[in-house]
């Protein structure tokens, strides 16, 4: 069964803006660790922004300063605000929920499908 569900990536000019979703179908949404990686063709996976339980987020470096990545426990979602878009940030967005474990159970990463993200100069 699909537990995450991204949407909002498109193909957007240089300069401009898109927001991405991920609705978290789990019982888990609350306590868990959110976040998005990304992947452009011929390079690994790497982390975009993270945001935890307690709405802490980090980001990386290419980022800081244009993405802003937010959470709303109500609606089980997690978004993804990029702003200033570069043709650097084109990439399959990929959003993760992250399991920090418990007495009875090991961490682990659930992922979604991925929205393509394509910025053009």
């Amino acid at each position: 069964q699909v537990q995450l569900v991204e949407s909002g990536g498109g193909l957007v000019q240089a300069g401009g803006s898109l927001r991405l979703s991920c609705v978290d179908s789990g019982t888990m949404f609350s306590i868990n660790a959110m976040g998005w990686y990304r992947q452009a063709p011929g390079k690994q996976r790497e982390l975009v922004a993270g945001i935890s339980n307690g709405g802490i987020p980090n980001y990386a470096d290419s980022v800081k300063g244009r993405f802003t990545i937010s959470r709303d426990n109500a609606k089980n979602t997690v978004y993804l605000q990029m702003n200033s878009l570069k043709p650097e940030d084109t990439a399959v967005y990929y959003c993760y929920s992250r399991f920090p474990g418990s007495y009875y159970r090991d961490p682990y990463d659930t992922w979604g499908q991925g929205t393509q993200v394509t910025v053009s100069s």
